[in-house]
């Protein structure tokens, strides 16, 4: 039997790689660390609960589990916006990416 792709772990692991990416160009180009904290813990955090979801204990579990990686993605959200009007990401190549990405994860979730 071929085991089906899981969308959301597969976006979110990426995702995960893209919000590493920007927070080490932020440390490093724009001296920022403050946000870039915030940032890659939320933004790695929505992975790691959705894979932690998919070894619920019981559908409650599970629920709990997709509520946590949702509530971390609001949060990414934020911190990019807050990165995007602020100008800080001014010069990253993939902030395109960063706001769709973490937009389309929401839905998803949401």
């Amino acid at each position: 039997m071929v085991e089906k792709e899981n969308i959301i772990l597969t976006k979110t692991f990426n995702f995960a790689l893209v919000v590493i990416e920007v927070c080490r160009w932020l440390q490093t180009e724009k001296k920022e660390c403050v946000i870039s904290n915030q940032l890659i813990n939320s933004g790695t955090s929505i992975g790691a609960n959705i894979r932690e979801a998919q070894e619920a204990e019981s559908k409650a579990d599970f629920i709990h589990k997709c509520s946590i990686a949702n509530k971390e993605s609001r949060e990414t959200n934020y911190w990019i916006d807050l990165l995007v009007a602020s100008k800080l990401l001014d010069g990253f190549n993939k902030t395109e990416t960063l706001v769709s990405e973490s937009l389309e994860i929401k839905m998803i979730l949401t």
